[in-house]
């Protein structure tokens, strides 16, 4: 193969050997003051010119070149020249054999097909980072070259391969991927550790969750979700979602669920919760903010009360498959300071279906949120069956592949309507207070009658008519109209509770033996399971106690 006929055909060597044409002109077509060369030389005493790189032989710097280079030509791809380099990495080449048989490393890469296209189009292609069979990563750019005298068709067509050594660029890369995966790995291991391990199962809710970390290098982020039940048949329900990704933001998830379990535990309306978690927000990090929503469900209200702190609206599915959204009150994310937080409330009557859910599971970068949001009501109006089940369907429905890009965390909870046997289990009866010395006696007939009716036994209903007595004589003494006793018994525990008028919270204290009052709390405190007291919205308080029904006494 004559290379030089190859060379004169590279790009831009016919436009250079022309203008090399047109500077050497002929003696006679000089302009008469023109001095001869050999004489410029003899007159002045600088060095002799430095040839042009248009004067230099293609061959020559292609032999010199540290990247590796072959030229084949033809429909089969014939060797028509490899450089030293390309020798050096692979060996002697014979030319004019074909590639497929004399090049094997080229085989390997799989790039005969990319020669066929470059062949093909007459269009250079470059691939990035392909590991030879010697150990070392090349990119290669294969760029068509038109053999001299040709007719311009693919016989008459070669290609230049150009294959430069990124070995070093490539283990650096896989060292950051690697770097990468671990940071993920870490990120993706905190976040689950930090999320419950196991939900909490309320008597009357039933309750399923999941979370799928984003499928991107290192891009775990704050979700988070929890379900705490605050005694008396009350739950509390959290959502959440630290803005950022990794480490850091895993982190500031786990301090904030913790601090949202602590505040729980003061039986706070969900709007202070929030308050106090905005304060507290702000001083983990004031540059890191978190949207979350807190939502209690009490079964006597049949309804959820939430707060929303910029987190995405819960979404309830009534028993008849219409789905309803919390709009407002929604204030601005945790961490932002200067508002106050506000409580709204959504009906979740027996039947229902609630969903609470972070960005991930609705937003999309080609798609509006509400169109999301609107995508998902639709696939919860027609989510049947088990809270898991509802759960899985959602997420499928949304089209979240473990390469997802976002994280997603999803809390579904039902409130089943129980029918049948399994309602004999749940069973609900309330007395209105009215003053005087009669309340007290009228409190107790009222709920030994309603424990006998609920087949107790002895010791139980002893226990329940004596903690009745005393929250019913601590309302009397401390607190004010209109006060009420509601019993409630669940497949688990019965549960007693008294509310009335006066927002002060009893405290346990410890009586002297001279005192004539103070005892009540302590006696409810020390026979019953658990115990505890709330102000209720209306202004006034709650206060209740809990006792554990053994399994064999059911129904």
């Amino acid at each position: 193969m004559n290379f030089t006929r190859w060379s004169a055909r590279l790009p831009g060597t016919q436009r250079r050997a022309a203008a090399r044409t047109e500077q050497t002109a002929s003696p006679d077509r000089q302009g008469e003051g023109s001095v001869p060369a050999a004489r410029a030389e003899q007159v002045t005493d600088e060095a002799p010119p430095v040839p042009a790189v248009d004067e230099l032989r293609v061959r020559e710097v292609l032999d010199r070149v540290p990247s590796l280079v072959a030229l084949v030509h033809g429909p089969d791809h014939r060797i028509a020249y490899v450089n030293d380099a390309y020798r050096t990495a692979f060996g002697t080449r014979p030319l004019g054999e074909r590639a497929r048989e004399a090049l094997p490393e080229l085989d390997a890469l799989g790039l005969f097909p990319l020669l066929d296209q470059v062949q093909r189009s007459g269009k250079p292609r470059t691939v990035k980072s392909r590991k030879a069979p010697d150990g070392r990563s090349y990119t290669f750019t294969c760029t068509p070259v038109a053999q001299g005298g040709g007719k311009g068709g693919s016989d008459g067509r070669g290609v230049l391969v150009f294959a430069t050594d990124v070995t070093d660029h490539a283990e650096a890369a896989e060292r950051l991927r690697a770097s990468e995966r671990r940071q993920r790995e870490t990120a993706v291991t905190l976040q689950r550790s930090l999320l419950p391990q196991e939900l909490e199962e309320p008597d009357d809710l039933r309750i399923a969750a999941t979370y799928h970390p984003g499928g991107t290098e290192a891009a775990v982020g704050g979700d988070w979700y929890d379900v705490i039940t605050l005694g008396g048949g009350r739950t509390a329900l959290v959502i959440g979602d630290v803005m950022g990704r990794g480490v850091r933001a895993a982190a500031v998830m786990g301090q904030l669920r913790t601090a949202v379990r602590a505040y729980a535990r003061l039986d706070l309306p969900p709007h202070e919760v929030l308050q106090l978690l905005d304060g507290l927000a702000a001083e983990i990090d004031a540059n890191q903010i978190a949207t979350c929503a807190y939502a209690v469900h009490d079964p006597n209200e049949g309804k959820l009360v939430y707060a929303s702190a910029g987190h995405l609206p819960i979404l309830v599915r009534d028993e008849n498959g219409t789905v309803l959204r919390a709009e407002e009150p929604t204030g601005p994310p945790l961490g932002t300071g200067g508002w106050m937080h506000t409580s709204g409330s959504i009906p979740l009557s027996p039947g229902s279906t609630a969903v609470l859910y972070t960005d991930g599971l609705v937003e999309r970068r080609d798609a509006d949120l509400d169109e999301g949001i609107a995508a998902l009501e639709r696939a919860l109006s027609g989510a049947t069956g088990t809270p898991q089940v509802v759960c899985d369907r959602l997420v499928r429905s949304a089209g979240v592949t473990p390469d997802h890009d976002d994280d997603v965390a999803v809390l579904v909870l039902q409130h089943p309507a129980r029918t049948g046997p399994e309602g004999e289990l749940f069973r609900n009866a309330a007395l209105e207070l009215l003053g005087g010395v009669e309340a007290a006696p009228r409190a107790r007939a009222f709920a030994s009658g309603v424990l006998t009716s609920w087949r107790f036994p002895a010791d139980l209903h002893d226990l329940g008519v004596l903690a009745t007595s005393e929250l019913v004589a601590n309302s009397l003494q401390h607190g004010t109209p209109p006060m009420r006793l509601r019993l409630r018994r669940t497949d688990r525990r019965l549960i007693i509770e008294v509310t009335d008028g006066d927002d002060h919270l009893p405290r346990r204290r410890r009586a002297e033996p001279g005192d004539e009052s103070g005892r009540g709390i302590a006696i409810v405190a020390t026979i019953a399971s658990n115990w505890g007291c709330r102000r209720t919205p209306g202004g006034g308080k709650a206060v209740w106690c809990e006792f554990a029904l053994p399994r064999t006494q059911l129904p």
